[in-house]
């Protein structure tokens, strides 16, 4: 028999979902395969319309799928509406009752299931000292900050011990001080109480501080799974790594492959490394990616991989943004961390080397 430690929280096999009829159809989603861990904070991630809010109200129970099975812990639940799955929603807005206190809200999922007034007490109380909150449990939620109440929606669907909670965008109303707060306490949340998250964002930086593993989705599918290193330094299709953070796209030759490294040849005739996806075997024209803060600038005339003029320089605090534009005419940016002294050596209309360290480039399909 299988150990239940070897079964996935959430198991979708071949899910789509489409809506009207005839010419009218559209599918929100197409044969969507994905297998969430258990214990595992996963995300959705991708932009308006690409089906990552679609496929967790299927999961919820909130919407059903055209064709496919959606599997918790091995069990199909697709046919079950959503009081009948051990899974909680945190969304977008979060509906909490104005009328009532902060214990109130999270208790009253729990007298609804027909619990002692003890056994209330208990699981409020440890609520609260989770997310903590033990100091407001006698305030009304009109009377707490937007924070305050993200914790205590979050507490709520928690409190009934779920087997795998929902986050439909919950940190998007808030400042960004707040939201960068807030995305460390719901891991902090999810690591104490080892339930699954399954968290929806179009937030990039976001996903990539809170999540286990990330599923890249547009148009209706999934482009990419893997973890937040994969996602951002090995990107597979040319989709999500121009979606993911900022990035350089070059053009060039392959050489020769072998040991899962190629070798490719830049416009500039100079060859470097370049790693690819595991299910691909690159040849003849490829696209390559090459992060900003993976390319060093040098002084011109060092041997350098490329060579360009500098044409414009952005200081953002931390680090500085040069944007160049290279001999063959492609735009490069080169970001450099700054330095306590805030002199950067290089200025517009500068001409450069652009350094490649080994291991920076990735190849991805278009």
């Amino acid at each position: 028999m299988t150990e239940k430690s070897t079964i996935p929280a959430i198991e979708v096999r071949g899910v789509s979902r489409i809506y009207g009829e005839g010419e009218s159809q559209v599918a929100a989603l197409r044969d969507i395969y994905v297998s969430i861990r258990q214990n595992e904070f996963f995300t959705l991630l991708g932009p308006s319309g690409c089906g990552k809010t679609t496929l967790l109200r299927l999961i919820a129970g909130f919407d059903f799928p055209t064709t496919g099975e959606i599997l918790l812990y091995g069990e199909d639940i697709a046919p079950l509406p959503p009081f009948k799955r051990p899974v909680n929603t945190v969304f977008q807005s979060y509906a909490l009752f104005p009328h009532m206190t902060v214990s109130q809200n999270i208790g009253f999922g729990l007298q609804m299931l027909g619990q002692s007034k003890a056994e209330v007490k208990t699981r409020v109380d440890e609520m609260l000292a989770l997310v903590h909150m033990e100091a407001m449990r006698d305030r009304a939620v009109s009377q707490i900050s937007g924070g305050q109440q993200q914790r205590v929606a979050l507490a709520r669907a928690l409190a009934p011990k779920p087997k795998v909670l929902l986050l439909d965008e919950p940190l998007s109303a808030l400042d960004y001080k707040l939201r960068k707060e807030m995305q460390i306490e719901l891991k902090r949340v999810q690591a104490e109480t080892g339930i699954t998250f399954i968290f929806v964002t179009h937030d990039q930086e976001e996903a990539l501080t809170m999540s286990d593993r990330i599923a890249v989705m547009s148009h209706g599918s999934i482009r990419q799974v893997g973890s937040p290193w994969d996602i951002y330094d090995r990107p597979a299709e040319r989709f999500v790594a121009d979606f993911i953070g900022e990035t350089n796209f070059l053009e060039a030759e392959v050489m020769s492959v072998g040991d899962g490294r190629a070798t490719v040849r830049l416009s500039s005739g100079v060859q470097i490394p370049a790693t690819y996806p595991e299910d691909t075997v690159p040849n003849g024209r490829v696209t390559i990616v090459i992060r900003p803060e993976h390319a060093q600038l040098v002084q011109a005339g060092t041997a350098a991989a490329l060579n360009g003029i500098i044409q414009n320089v952005v200081y953002l605090g931390t680090d500085t943004h040069f944007h160049l534009l290279l001999d063959d005419g492609t735009v490069f940016i080169v970001r450099q961390q700054n330095s306590k002294s805030g002199s950067c050596g290089f200025a517009a209309g500068q001409s450069v080397g652009i350094d490649l360290s080994h291991d920076v480039a990735q190849i991805v399909k278009d």
